[in-house]
């Protein structure tokens, strides 16, 4: 959100410097909902109940030992910590467009949320990869 200035011309926008930031993850949360999410579930909740894989391809053991590993910590960053940030942000303006609250507050109240939820998620990954 741009803030006003006031000078002896009239308004005048002051540019926001943190707006690409939440532009680029609002984006890259975007695309995870669009592209990533949809593969997760065609092979955990339709192909994998209908018998279309391996019966062993997501034993506790095998999504255990992937899930806490490198790639697991990626693959939580890309499905649950990027579209954390894209639901922050459609939240942020739509709150700014029904004009509820102050903005200033509403985006560190939804940034915030975003970041604690995404840091305990990773956390968690981490401290499963520790045991």
């Amino acid at each position: 959100m741009e803030k006003l200035a006031i000078n002896e011309h009239g308004p005048q926008h002051k540019q926001a410097f943190d707006e690409p930031l939440w532009w680029s993850l609002f984006s890259a949360g975007g695309v995870c909902f669009a592209v990533i999410l949809p593969a997760v579930i065609l092979f955990i909740a339709i192909c994998l109940p209908l018998g279309l894989l391996p019966a062993g391809a997501l034993s506790y053991e095998r999504a255990s030992n992937l899930l806490f590993s490198v790639p697991g910590f990626l693959f939580v960053g890309a499905v649950v910590c990027l579209p954390l940030f894209h639901a922050a942000h459609r939240l942020r303006h739509g709150l700014f467009d029904i004009s509820v609250g102050n903005d200033i507050l509403n985006k560190k109240l939804m940034y915030g949320a975003a970041a604690l939820l995404s840091v305990l998620a990773l956390g968690l990954v981490v401290a499963g990869m520790l045991r």
